[in-house]
């Protein structure tokens, strides 16, 4: 009940707030409207009808709307091409002194020959309108092509753009801005000169809607490019690089505008997007010189571990490619069913040695000295167990007296091979290849060796 009074009260407050501005409103329309004349004030018909012909006479498309005049009130009658004409014709009337109202009946005309002459008009008057401003149009067109040659002619400079820029791929980005910049102020000035900045503002609009649809359709290419531009700034990696990059490795051919561009050991080229290479993982080689190979040796469980992994360092340190600093270690790793897991590793200097070639050296000569001392490297075993007639199959158990009979020639072998390690070298045929490709590729390459890295460095 209170509710509803409310609302009543409300509803009552509200009509009597409309009351008097609906009053003073009708009070406003009734003074404002003029009287009408009656007796020897009134205007006579004829005059009334010979003034709105004359003034249809002098208006293009009102010459045939016929005036007839009855007690003040105006008759309008006749065709006209197009609707707003016969408005004005009853606007121009209403104004007319003496009239006291206005009947409409022009029809607008049928006629496909009547209704296209108003259009041939307009088409008149634009082409005269466009002879008209034709110097105009060519002062305004000479002063764009001045201001965007301007444009182009300071692009197309070396200095400051190379100056300012960290490399290469970035001035020219600032090139192509500022060529595109200067066409844009030449065109606005030259909207300006014509009085036409009103169409900017369109061609503007229409240019972000273009722009917008443009973007969603080559969004993996424009993200392509931006990350291209982060890659050349950072460039966390250089020519010649051994990097791998989500899961592919090799050496770094170029960096494009698009892709990354590595060769393999195998000499395959393999490219991969640049949105891929800035939102992955990307591991580099060659940024540390010094690199650290590992590998495992299984050795007998029975075997004396501590001078298992004593004679395994000592021969990895006596090696001239691993370095002194950081020491070479070993570890037991794993304990295995028929076999203890060893670990070595060893330090060298990427610049001057092969990492697979140490690493294969490395291995070769630790498991000969293993052998020489007596150790075994033995391979999984398994015995025979017969219970009441089933045969089960167990795994991880050795036979001693086979141990020593199988294993008897590989420690003669041992003694045989030789102790000398081979060539580790960097193969110089790989950094030739990888020269080569280089040299031979087309394609811009935005790394360089003298641009500070993502670590600040050079």
């Amino acid at each position: 009940m209170r509710f509803q009074y409310v609302i009543g009260l409300f509803l009552v407050v509200v009509t009597m707030g409309l009351l008097p501005a609906t009053s003073q409103t009708a009070a406003q329309t009734t003074t404002t409207m003029p009287e009408i004349a009656a007796g020897a004030n009134a205007i006579d018909d004829w005059e009334i009808e010979t003034r709105i012909r004359e003034i249809f006479h002098e208006l293009d498309g009102l010459e045939n709307v016929r005036v007839l005049v009855r007690a003040g009130v105006v008759s309008l009658r006749g065709n006209v091409r197009e609707t707003p004409l016969a408005d004005k014709a009853e606007m121009l009337a209403s104004r007319v002194d003496g009239v006291v109202a206005v009947t409409n009946q022009i029809e607008e005309e049928t006629s496909v020959t009547e209704r296209l002459v108003p259009v041939y008009e307009r088409l008149e008057t634009r082409l005269l309108q466009a002879l008209n401003y034709f110097p105009l149009f060519i002062v305004a067109m000479c002063f764009w092509a001045l201001v965007s040659g301007a444009g182009l002619f300071l692009a197309a400079r070396n200095w400051p753009w190379n100056r300012i820029a960290p490399n290469a791929f970035i001035a020219n980005l600032i090139r192509q801005i500022v060529r595109i910049l200067f066409i844009v102020i030449g065109a606005v000035l030259a909207l300006d000169i014509l009085g036409a900045t009103a169409l900017l503002s369109t061609l503007l609009g229409a240019a972000g809607i273009i722009g917008l649809a443009v973007g969603f359709a080559v969004r993996d290419t424009v993200e392509n490019y931006i990350a291209s531009i982060l890659l050349s700034i950072r460039q966390p990696f250089r020519p010649k690089d051994f990097v791998a990059i989500e899961g592919f490795e090799g050496f770094v051919i170029a960096l494009t505008s698009r892709a990354t561009i590595l060769m393999e050991a195998n000499g395959n080229h393999i490219r991969i997007p640049n949105s891929t290479v800035f939102k992955g993982n990307i591991v580099n080689y060659s940024t540390n010189p010094e690199r650290r190979f590992l590998f495992s040796l299984g050795v007998d469980s029975d075997s004396d571990l501590s001078k298992a992994l004593e004679t395994g360092l000592a021969t990895i340190a006596a090696l001239e490619f691993v370095l002194e600093d950081p020491l070479a270690e070993a570890w037991i790793d794993e304990l295995g069913d028929s076999n203890v897991i060893l670990t070595f590793a060893g330090w060298i200097n990427q610049q001057d040695t092969s990492f697979v070639k140490a690493r294969s050296e490395a291995m070769r000569l630790v498991k000969r000295a293993l052998e020489a001392n007596g150790f075994l490297l033995p391979e999984p075993t398994y015995r025979l167990r017969f219970d009441e007639g089933v045969m089960s199959l167990n795994a991880g158990d050795s036979s001693k007296p086979a141990q020593k009979t199988a294993r008897d020639e590989p420690a003669v072998r041992a003694q045989a091979e030789s102790a000398q390690p081979q060539n580790t070298d960097v193969d110089p045929e790989l950094e030739k290849r990888v020269d080569e490709e280089r040299d031979s590729s087309v394609v811009t390459d935005l790394l360089s060796d003298e641009a500070p890295n993502e670590f600040g460095g050079t």
